[in-house]
């Protein structure tokens, strides 16, 4: 029973977390030593990410970048936004769980601009308008 609880903690020690947003898409990414599969929502990322070549490749670029793409799992619970916003939350929250496992990569991460978050979201709309900036039709009369 002791072998078995050791093997469960030797398991945790090598698995990384990172969350990464974009518009309205969260993605928490845990990255677990293995053979290079992406997993997305308990489905496989390929079919999950509709064989678009373009997602696949951007949430797998810091692991390429690194020449890491076939030595860690990816597993990833994501909700919100769309296939676009989700694949950019992948690539952050992917870029995120290597500079834990990796503090002397930050800087490679960094300068391939992976780490960074784009912040831009749906403004609210405000009182008295129609949308976040439309105002009402002006009638002279």
């Amino acid at each position: 029973m002791a072998s078995n609880n050791t093997h469960l903690s030797n398991r945790l020690i090598h698995t990384y977390f990172g969350i990464g947003r974009r518009k309205r898409s969260v993605a928490k990414v845990v990255l677990v030593p293995g053979t290079g599969s992406l997993s997305v929502n308990q489905k496989p990322g390929d079919l999950y990410l509709q064989f678009n070549s373009q997602y696949i490749n951007e949430s797998k670029a810091a692991l390429i970048s690194l020449g890491l793409e076939n030595s860690y799992d990816i597993y990833v619970n994501t909700h919100g936004g769309g296939l676009s916003g989700q694949a950019d939350a992948i690539k952050l929250g992917v870029a995120r769980a290597l500079c834990y496992m990796f503090p002397e990569k930050r800087g490679v991460l960094k300068s391939c601009s992976y780490l960074k978050r784009d912040a831009r979201i749906k403004e609210r709309k405000k009182y008295g308008l129609r949308k976040a900036r439309k105002s009402p039709q002006y009638s002279k009369r």
